[in-house]
């Protein structure tokens, strides 16, 4: 067995059995043994090698398992690295094999060398450049168990082309593991409960470290219990499940009003697997002025890291959040004024959309996505872009688990949301899967759509069109005196013809009484479609925080200066 088909005995072992990949020349090997009879792994063949990168991202992130991707070196392994990154941001468990020239060409510029190794480090939890065939078992079974372990991460493996074909021989012992057992967090989570209980407001605050926990039955069994009002990240949305009573929705730059207000009103701020980034938390020296912060996280290295804490416990979330949910139960807490007065700013500062009488009327981003949660299966799988349509999904869209929400949060990567869909649907082909998109970031990888006709993906896609890119032109008008510069997108193509060309079916709107039919329509059809949403160009993303301001200055469309609003109007015309 040569080292090329070691590999693909491994990822079957492993019960990995789909790869999103491009081939090469340095690869080829590993390819060659692709073709073997019952090799048990499907390859999708992506049409460029970021969207391999981001459809196994995608896949992981809906299904929790390993993602894997491949290419060849030079321009293929550097195609990779956004993906790669976006995966290392958010924590998602990847493995990564790209070919390399000839161990006797590293180091003379050969044909398509690049240094993988070098460039990698930053964007992966390891990285590897294997120099002799027997490492090759030991490697592999030590960077998946890194992938998926502790904070999960991408790992990247190089392999110079001349090792995928040597015979692997006697394989190299893989090294011990010295995994460092964690601390017993008991007499923490004793000190939590008495902070818990002494608290008169306190407020829960959890981010995607819970599903990468999975610890999303052990989070809604706490919540249950504490019965504390919450509020989520992005990467957060959907871990109260749908029938939490008590969330708030979002936080920070684009969160609601309520959320927001709870934060900076409460006296006692339970963080669970997030990371205080700078969209949550605002200016951080006013974030959450008045309350104490426990924070709870696998990750020793985000305790503390941001915003000092009262209380660390480092811990599995599933085994601390079970014992404080125990506590609980046994001796409720008596926060009932506080959990009314969440209550009130959930009404009146939460998340609202004005329902347009006129039926002719332009169709609006919140109501839309308000429509798209309302009639979609409660199983779906949304996979959105970056960008204003990304706000509004997070701000007015329902999950019932944080999976079903896929959304590129600490990197903000257009061109995610259609290679991630596609990730999605094969690691689910049985579930609803839909990519919300909008005209700037769907043209980044547009291309994908020959891997949806291929494979025949039912996939559902919806553009949101205002031809711009909406959030930098919000942007430019809100703190820059609207000088817009090099935003529009008028030029786009036809989107519809664009599908077409692909064998996918497309329906255009853009009136309001056009929204639901238009949704019930690409829901019901049996295989991919296209849905074309022209919105406003003026229509901006409320509300927002200014860069660099507190949480608790947020603008609404109330403070929208008038000749901007004005101009933007005017150019929509």
């Amino acid at each position: 067995m040569n080292a090329a088909q070691h590999i693909l005995d491994a990822l079957q072992r492993h019960q990995i059995d789909t790869v999103f990949g491009y081939p090469g020349g340095c690869i080829m090997p590993l390819y060659d043994a692709l073709v073997a009879e019952d090799v048990g792994v499907e390859h999708v063949l992506c049409r460029h090698e970021q969207a391999c990168a981001l459809a196994a991202d995608g896949y992981a992130r809906a299904s929790g398992r390993t993602g894997v991707c491949m290419a060849t070196s030079g321009p293929g392994a550097t195609n990779l690295i956004t993906g790669v990154a976006n995966a290392h941001r958010d924590s998602i468990p990847m493995l990564v094999i790209t070919g390399q020239v000839p161990s006797g060409l590293i180091g003379t510029d050969a044909f398509q060398e690049t240094d993988v190794l070098g460039m990698t480090l930053g964007i992966v939890k390891h990285s590897y450049l294997v120099t002799e065939a027997p490492e090759i078992p030991a490697i592999l079974e030590e960077a998946l168990q890194l992938a998926g372990s502790g904070r999960p991460g991408p790992v990247w493996i190089d392999i110079p082309k001349d090792i995928l074909l040597t015979d692997i021989g006697e394989p190299k012992a893989p090294a011990p593991t010295t995994a460092t057992p964690l601390p017993d967090p008991t007499a923490e989570i004793d000190e939590a409960l008495a902070m818990l209980r002494e608290a008169n407001m306190p407020l829960l605050y959890s981010g995607g470290g819970v599903s990468l926990a999975h610890a999303e039955s052990a989070f809604r069994r706490f919540a249950k219990a504490s019965r504390l009002p919450n509020v989520v990240t992005l990467k957060g949305i959907g871990n109260p499940g749908y029938d939490n009573a008590d969330q708030m929705g979002m936080l920070g730059l684009h969160g609601s009003k309520a959320a927001n207000m709870a934060v900076d009103t409460c006296d006692l701020l339970l963080v669970v697997g997030a990371r205080l980034d700078d969209r949550a938390t605002g200016a951080v020296a006013t974030f959450a002025p008045n309350a104490k912060v426990i924070h709870i996280d696998t990750d020793a290295a985000e305790l503390g890291k941001l915003r000092a804490t009262d209380l660390a416990i480092r811990g599995e979330l599933r085994d601390i959040l079970d014992s404080m949910a125990d506590a609980l139960i046994r001796q409720p807490l008596t926060i009932e004024n506080w959990r009314q007065q969440c209550a009130t700013w959930r009404k009146t500062q939460g998340f609202q959309t004005a329902i347009n009488e006129d039926p002719h009327a332009p169709i609006s981003g919140p109501e839309f996505m308000r429509q798209l949660t309302d009639i979609a299966p409660r199983d779906a799988i949304v996979a959105c872009d970056v960008g204003q349509h990304q706000m509004w999904v997070a701000q007015y869209c329902r999950f019932d688990h944080p999976r079903n929400h896929l959304s590129s949060g600490g990197l903000g990567t257009m061109g995610f949301g259609l290679p991630a869909a596609i990730g999605a649907q094969f690691a689910f082909p049985d579930r609803p899967v839909i990519n919300v998109t909008g005209d700037g970031s769907f043209m980044m990888n547009a291309q994908e759509l020959a891997t949806i006709r291929r494979h025949k993906l039912p996939i559902k896609l919806i553009i949101m069109d205002n031809q711009c890119l909406g959030m930098v032109r919000q942007q430019q008008e809100l703190f820059y005196e609207n000088r817009e510069s090099q935003i529009d997108l008028d030029d786009n193509p036809d989107f519809l013809a664009l599908a077409r060309a692909f064998d996918i079916p497309t329906l255009a709107i853009q009136r309001t009484d056009q929204v639901r039919r238009g949704i019930q329509t690409i829901l019901a059809y049996d295989g991919p479609m296209l849905l074309h949403v022209r919105i406003d160009r003026s229509e901006n993303v409320w509300p927002i925080v200014k860069p660099g301001a507190s949480n608790r200055d947020m603008l609404d469309e109330s403070q929208r200066p008038t000749s901007t609003s004005a101009k933007n109007k005017e150019s929509a015309a």
